[in-house]
């Protein structure tokens, strides 16, 4: 397992510490803190029957771009069976509370990006077990953002240094707590909660290491997307479909992403939902960025390693 040195302290939504500030996080630490609650059993449930989570999902997907990618009933239904397979522990599911309640934006984008990227993984992932692991590490992959705080979180203006750090802190804790609630620091949804936000050549965080899992890369770019084409509070608007589209093309282009990925989620955008291995991509970028934006601005003037929140 990575062996962590956390920045900030993490803790539950119920204030239980699970390890203070300047913590290495290793093997032997992180089992201690499992073990130390192993006795506990935790009541499981569909993701499709917890609260308004069904509700929320139809409301967010009838919006565009959403709409035209999710067009076909079959791909609604699809995903809707599978929430209904899909089953969390309970502390997992009070966080989609926590961010409905407090955050929305990031309530929207961890369903939107569950979505997403289990569409995608249907044309990227030929083994249904493997496309069942990822669909519950999507709901789960932004969980560590409750050790944030909320003004960080919703700030409309530059991040400083030290918030940023703050920010990037969630993917270290997300994987602290997964391990913590699955009881188990190998399960794929706290390496992805871990790894989102890692790149191809090595440019993301929290380790700066090549993204080499193929599964952690389908909710990566799922992830980035959701961030660029939804409402944000730090910018004036969201981006246009195309210019995301171009901004994530451009990312294949520099190896931060993988190219499969990539054309799968164009493919979706055709309207003859063409095999994504068949598919061009234009060259031609007539995007146009969102006049405000300070996504990836840091207020002191450093450049981070990775312009998404």
């Amino acid at each position: 397992m990575p062996e962590l040195t956390l920045q900030h302290p993490i803790q539950t939504l119920d204030n239980q510490s699970l390890f203070p500030a300047g913590t290495l996080v290793t093997e032997e630490t992180l089992n201690i803190v499992i073990d130390s609650h192993r006795a506990v059993s935790y009541q499981t449930y569909p993701l499709l029957l917890y609260g308004s989570i069904q509700e929320d999902c139809l409301d967010f997907l009838s919006f565009p771009p959403y709409v035209t990618i999710f067009q076909e009933r079959k791909e609604i239904d699809g995903l809707f069976n599978l929430f209904e397979t899909v089953r969390f522990p309970i502390p997992i599911l009070q966080s989609l509370d926590y961010f409905k309640q407090r955050d929305l934006f990031t309530y929207t984008h961890i369903l939107m990006v569950f979505a997403l990227s289990t569409l995608l993984a249907k044309d990227l992932i030929p083994d249904d077990q493997e496309r069942t692991r990822l669909s519950a590490a999507g709901p789960t992959h932004d969980i560590g953002k409750i050790c944030v705080p909320l003004h960080i979180l919703k700030k409309t203006t530059p991040l400083s240094k030290p918030e940023r750090g703050f920010l990037e802190h969630h993917a270290a804790a997300g994987y602290v707590l997964l391990s913590y609630y699955y009881k188990d620091f190998r399960y794929l949804a706290s390496a992805v909660a871990l790894d989102h936000h890692e790149r191809r050549d090595g440019s993301g965080y929290p380790r700066g290491i090549p993204l080499e899992d193929p599964l952690t890369e389908i909710i990566a770019v799922s992830d980035i997307y959701d961030a660029l084409i939804m409402p944000r509070p730090y910018r004036s608007s969201a981006y246009d479909n195309r210019t995301a589209l171009e901004e994530i093309t451009e990312m294949a282009k520099q190896n931060k992403v993988g190219w499969d990925v990539v054309k799968a989620l164009i493919a979706h955008h055709r309207k003859s939902r063409p095999p994504y291995k068949e598919i061009t991509i234009s060259a031609e970028k007539r995007g146009t960025p969102p006049a405000y934006n300070v996504y990836g601005v840091v207020a002191d003037g450093a450049d981070p390693k990775d312009k998404t929140r």
